[in-house]
């Protein structure tokens, strides 16, 4: 039976795209060290997905922008990036194994596991790929938008983004139904009279 595991990262923050991945590993070549992407440090899991890429039988990584989480919620948002990410496969996997307990519309028989990252390795995999391409996309938008050090938080609540947020209004990669960047562009809009 060939199962992949689904994961995604950056549900909790206030800026930038949701990412989700899937992953099929190959049995014959087992990958060490595979956990819960928060578990990790950020040297483990680059060099991890180094090694997912390189041995996994088949993996992908999908998104949905700001503007599809603005428009449909992050969670139906993180649905449709996990979603993406299985359409990505060249083939159709005989199962979904998708960390969480929601389960995104797929063309296979899934089921949602509660702490699946921890517990399941594709999923941990998963989750390890998502979470590193998020990263580096988090990066490039830092490049973009230098005042809010997305390149420290990658975009989640920290108090020195709420300070820049505040300073500086949202920018365009904020999410925009988020009660924080709402009050930063509630707070704008008054100042601004």
């Amino acid at each position: 039976m060939i199962c992949c595991g689904i994961d995604e990262a950056g549900r909790g923050p206030l800026a930038g795209p949701v990412y989700a991945a899937c992953v099929v590993l190959d049995s014959a070549h087992p990958i060490d060290g595979l956990a819960d992407s928060k578990q990790l440090s950020e040297k483990k899991r680059d060099t991890l997905a180094i090694a997912i890429k390189h041995y996994a039988v088949a993996w992908a990584i999908a998104s949905a922008t700001v503007q599809e989480i603005d428009r449909l919620n992050i969670l139906q948002a993180s649905l449709l990036a996990m979603q993406r990410a299985v359409a990505q496969l060249s083939f159709l996997p005989d199962l979904a194994l998708v960390d969480g307990n929601q389960i995104p519309q797929l063309n296979c028989p899934a089921r949602a596991i509660v702490n699946g990252d921890s517990l399941i390795p594709e999923i941990s995999a998963a989750s390890i790929l998502a979470k590193t391409a998020r990263d580096d996309e988090m990066m490039r938008l830092h490049q973009l938008f230098p005042l809010y050090g997305f390149d420290r938080h990658k975009g989640y609540p920290t108090q020195k983004h709420l300070m820049a947020l505040q300073a500086y209004g949202a920018c365009e990669i904020h999410r925009q139904s988020f009660a924080p960047v709402k009050a930063a562009i509630a707070s704008d809009r008054t100042d601004s009279r």
